[in-house]
């Protein structure tokens, strides 16, 4: 029997990915920081990349490599590699593939910790061109000979301006270089970024796919989409017998043995069994968002509504494409001039005031003076985000609690 449902595939992942020992259900999550060879060759053959092992726990482990079987599987790829954090896997990735003289096209709308990563390339001689990634002319007239690849978040966070990924990939596997997506804000059942022409997705774990916010971690998911051998940054070293495993090996090789993003094994034994009940804790948040956001839009003292479900967000059409699943479960909102969000957000009995999304409950927090504060006001203009804006994580508790909770809130003011 073909097993192919969403849900069930990942609750038998571990089992059917990995082979735990002893017939056990889930990958024993292993401390040892070494790994002990009787035979003196096999530890040079595992070094030189000649047989598959585990040398040292900071490059690789068993609980880290079951994780990432598992992620690949979730996302339909042909490699994973897992790191500490979200943005462990970021600036592994970046660092790892691009070079001083190299360009880099840019959403202008990235996530505050992401955009200061940009800035520090920038810092080291990367090129970065910031661009508006909702409108495929925009990144055709940024493109340069020395462009490298396209980089955008699925779903900006927090305003929610939703990529043309699919116009963006094709025009990408037109000029032979990377899309690399942040599939964080929509991860599957929500979005299929390898179907949307995605080369490598990255991802924070510790978002929805742990989802219940009791361990870090993030990925790197190679999609099989992109030839390698049209990338001249990948060095020698790293060329292995599989063209489709050069980048990830040289981002492994760098981000893990160099740097040191490394994904404890008791956070990845969290994360591998959170990822069970993806398949019922995503749609149930999605579909709270969507009624969320749709008693916000009508509510008077909210000014506006920023979700793309909603039929009048500027790139409704777009998610509606894109989206299998839902519209993600991430909306924010402006609240009328003279409600003070400070206030409003200390009224709320039920949601909490937390700084962080993907989570089983629903959280919010003021954007302008926590998340986006260092970018200052210039910036946050650009990328729409105003003084009374509240980003809402929506969670798994019963939707008219959620709703009771920003009504009796509201009614406050």
């Amino acid at each position: 029997m073909k097993q192919t449902g969403f849900t069930t595939t990942q609750v038998h992942a571990d089992r059917k990915c990995n082979s735990p020992q002893d017939g056990a259900v889930h990958t024993a999550s292993t401390n040892s920081v070494l790994f002990e060879y009787k035979d003196a060759q096999s530890i040079v053959d595992v070094f030189q990349g000649k047989k598959a092992g585990h040398v040292y726990s900071r490059s690789s482990s068993g609980a880290v490599t079951a994780l990432a079987n598992q992620v690949n599987l979730l996302e339909k790829g042909v490699g994973a590699v897992c790191f500490a954090t979200g943005m462990g896997a970021l600036s592994s990735t970046f660092f790892s593939l691009f070079k001083s003289g190299d360009h880099l096209i840019v959403s202008q709308y990235l996530f505050g910790n992401t955009r200061s990563l940009m800035n520090t390339l920038a810092d080291m001689g990367i090129q970065i061109s910031f661009v508006d990634v909702t409108a495929l002319q925009s990144i055709k007239e940024a493109y340069q000979p020395n462009t490298r690849a396209v980089f955008t978040e699925t779903v900006a966070n927090p305003v929610t301006q939703v990529a043309d990924i699919q116009a963006i990939g094709r025009y990408c596997k037109e000029r032979q270089i990377l899309l690399l997506v942040d599939n964080t804000m929509t991860p599957p059942p929500v979005f299929n970024a390898q179907k949307a022409g995605a080369s490598l997705i990255i991802c924070s774990l510790t978002k929805y796919v742990g989802g219940h916010g009791n361990a870090l971690g993030g990925a790197v998911i190679d999609t099989g989409q992109f030839d390698w051998r049209q990338f001249d940054n990948i060095k020698p070293a790293y060329q292995v017998d599989d063209v489709s495993q050069w980048g990830l090996t040289q981002i492994k090789k760098k981000g893990l043995r160099d740097m040191g993003a490394t994904l404890a094994p008791e956070a990845a034994h969290k994360l591998a069994v959170g990822m069970e009940t993806m398949g019922l804790r995503i749609p149930r948040s999605c579909e709270n968002a969507k009624h969320l956001a749709t008693f916000l839009d009508n509510h008077p003292k909210v000014d506006r509504v920023y979700y793309p479900g909603l039929a009048d967000h500027p790139q409704h059409f777009i998610a509606r494409e894109q989206m299998e699943s839902g519209y993600g479960a991430i909306l924010s909102v402006d609240l009328v001039n003279k409600i003070d969000p400070i206030a409003f957000l200390n009224q709320l009995e039920l949601v909490i005031c937390a700084t962080h999304l993907g989570d089983n409950r629903t959280l919010a927090l003021p954007v302008a003076s926590t998340i986006f504060h260092e970018s200052g006001e210039q910036e946050r203009q650009k990328m729409g985000i105003s003084d009374t804006m509240i980003r809402i994580s929506v969670g798994i508790e019963d939707i008219d609690d959620i709703i009771a909770d920003f009504a009796q809130a509201l009614d406050a003011f």
